[in-house]
């Protein structure tokens, strides 16, 4: 045991001796950045961060895709996820063994790459990559709050942006828990609720799909030439939102120390629901409505104002769909707030005190009140969505692992590792620019339906 000792003491981030040592610890790691948590913790900010509502998207993807492309996506998607996010932790692991725990991305990028990376590049594209899906959860959550309002009122007066704001003022009461490592029970929650919405979503799709109540089965693709093209990329930008992450240095940080091996078991229970959810939703919901797949698979379980299903059951999975968004939208909300209390906040007072609480209850509330007005202005948010996916998913979970692995163990060029990195790395890059050049073209094409505050 004795031998140990000395790795945990310089593994260990929040050990007073490497809190002297560290002349960048802030706040920010100090108070939202705890490391506490054990691998199932991890396992379950994971699948909060990567299982989550825009799952319900995939059918759509398939539209776009068919049947092998879509299935073959699906699978790439989850092998290249699955190894990118264990490059990336067996990276952390390693800065941790050496004395040098990186609880960030932009530390990580800023280590590995150079100042200008962290501070210009990697740091900006997270920020907007999470503050992007706060603002999607936002807006997610008031179109599902719409949904059942007007099954039970089909004649109901209120307006998308209101739902917003009410989903919005949920969310300013849960942004306030303090940090990551106190979402851990939130997020056990949030891993039921998911395979809950799922089954519901499989389930009810199977249901309407043996009636005669759902469209007829066509699962040809929709549209010329061009416009099948850039739908396979619309589709691909959509997988790879779907699959992305974009926090795995900051979930690794909620880990006690010694990091080794734990982030592989987290990665283990998320990738287990992931394959449960995204296989099952896509393929029945896909069979189920073909070409008319909706943005939202939900969406397909109302045709023109008539419920395909018992109400209840409808209500039931979008219930359980907004509960989970509430807790999707907390967990992207932490490297906001991560930056917030390293602005605001002072590492030599007490995490509760006056001086702490003030600022971190204001610049929090202030922070959600944003995304909340700019979710209830752009309700075509989804198409942003997108391009955020394209440039910011693509590289932060595709591109950027295999390249730091590359950099920080330098694998010899005649490995196998080195060229498979490699070629990850291109692959995605091209992948990424089309994809984004598609979203940019969906926008463009969407744009005379965009009104501010519109009732979509």
């Amino acid at each position: 045991m004795g031998s140990l000792l000395p790795d945990e003491k310089l593994e260990n981030p929040n050990s007073l001796d490497q809190l002297h040592h560290q002349k960048d610890v802030d706040a920010g790691a100090l108070f939202v950045l705890k490391s506490k948590g054990s691998w199932m913790h991890c396992g379950y900010h994971l699948t909060t961060s990567i299982v989550a509502p825009p799952l319900l998207s995939l059918p759509y993807a398939f539209t776009f895709l068919g049947w092998t492309a879509g299935i073959l996506s699906l699978v790439i998607g989850a092998l290249v996820t699955f190894y990118s996010y264990n490059l990336i932790s067996r990276v952390l692991e390693h800065h941790a063994q050496m004395g040098k725990r990186q609880l960030r991305f932009r530390d990580m990028a800023r280590h590995i790459l150079g100042p200008g990376w962290g501070r210009y590049f990697v740091g900006p594209i997270q920020f907007a990559v999470c503050y992007g899906a706060v603002v999607a959860c936002t807006l997610l959550g008031g179109q599902c709050m719409k949904a059942i309002y007007l099954l039970s009122n089909p004649n109901g007066t209120m307006k998308l942006y209101e739902f917003v704001i009410i989903f919005g003022c949920f969310m300013v009461i849960l942004g306030q828990i303090p940090s990551f490592h106190s979402l851990r029970h939130i997020n056990l929650v949030s891993l039921v609720l998911c395979l809950a919405y799922s089954a519901g979503a499989t389930v009810g799709s199977i249901y309407i799909g043996n009636s005669s109540k759902g469209p007829e089965k066509d699962y040809s693709l929709k549209g010329d030439s061009v416009n099948k093209l850039f739908g396979i990329f619309n589709a691909i930008a959509i997988i790879a939102t779907t699959y992305g992450n974009g926090i795995i240095p900051e979930i690794q940080a909620t880990l006690a120390p010694p990091v080794k091996g734990k982030m592989l078991k987290g990665l283990c229970v998320c990738y287990l629901v992931l394959i449960v959810t995204f296989f099952s939703v896509s393929i029945s919901g896909y069979w189920a409505f073909g070409n008319q797949s909706e943005g939202l698979i939900l969406s397909n379980f109302v045709d023109n104002g008539t419920p395909l299903l018992p109400k209840w059951f409808i209500y039931i999975t979008n219930v359980f769909t907004i509960t989970q968004l509430s807790a999707v939208g907390v967990v992207y909300l932490q490297p906001t707030n991560e930056v917030l209390e390293q602005t605001f906040g002072d590492p030599k007072s007490p995490e509760f005190s006056k001086r702490n609480v003030i600022p971190r209850v204001i610049s929090r509330s202030l922070a959600i009140t944003i995304s909340t007005i700019i979710a209830a202005m752009l309700p075509f948010f989804g198409d942003i969505n997108s391009l955020i996916g394209a440039f910011g998913f693509i590289p932060l979970d595709f591109i950027l692992p295999v390249i730091f692995y590359n950099l920080t163990f330098k694998p010899s060029k005649l490995s196998p590792i080195f060229w498979l990195n490699v070629t990850i790395a291109v692959a995605f890059s091209a992948l990424g620019a089309i994809a984004a050049v598609a979203a940019v073209r969906q926008m463009a094409l969407d744009a005379k339906n965009y009104r501010l505050f519109a009732n979509v």
